[in-house]
């Protein structure tokens, strides 16, 4: 079955944050959109126990400085557990859409290998305006809810490895 939906989960899959500390990086770029994406991944953690206290959230200008910001973010909070980096890119009239896209694709990547710890792909990279609104809380949901619930199961599944 295709999922259509990105805020689709089931609850009883997802761990209690209860003990996590998580970073949000968001970009300023397309704020409309990713101050969206931003509230519904707040709301995930909270709805599932993470305290105020130990969500962290900066801004950064635009989704290329994600990985920074996300690195940033992790050299200087040793008590975070994953980074939920969050940004829109739309495609253009030139090929700005494609690099930027890849450039931050693998830098994501490259930050959580290099701190060993979940950098969540939380970046729309649509065709229109109009999709992107869809994924951010419209008809296909919020990919910032789908950042949140990844994060807080990537943090479980991490600590249960690193406890055998």
């Amino acid at each position: 079955m295709k999922k259509t939906n990105l805020s689709d989960h089931d609850p009883n899959q997802v761990p209690s944050g209860k003990d996590f500390r998580i970073g949000i990086a968001v970009a300023e770029w397309n704020k409309e959109i990713t101050d969206a994406l931003a509230a519904g991944a707040l709301e995930t953690l909270r709805r599932y126990d993470v305290a105020e206290d130990n969500i962290v959230l900066v801004h950064v200008p635009g989704s290329f400085e994600l990985t920074s910001g996300a690195d940033l973010m992790l050299r200087n909070d040793a008590r975070l557990d994953a980074v939920i980096c969050i940004g829109c890119v739309i495609q253009g009239e030139t090929r700005h859409f494609d690099f930027i896209c890849e450039a931050v694709s693998q830098g994501i990547t490259n930050v959580a290998l290099k701190h060993g710890k979940p950098v969540i792909f939380s970046l729309l990279t649509t065709n229109n305006t109009e999709q992107a609104q869809d994924r951010a809380g419209g008809k296909h949901g919020n990919k910032g809810v789908e950042g949140a619930v990844t994060a807080l199961k990537m943090i479980a599944l991490q600590r249960q490895l690193e406890n055998k």
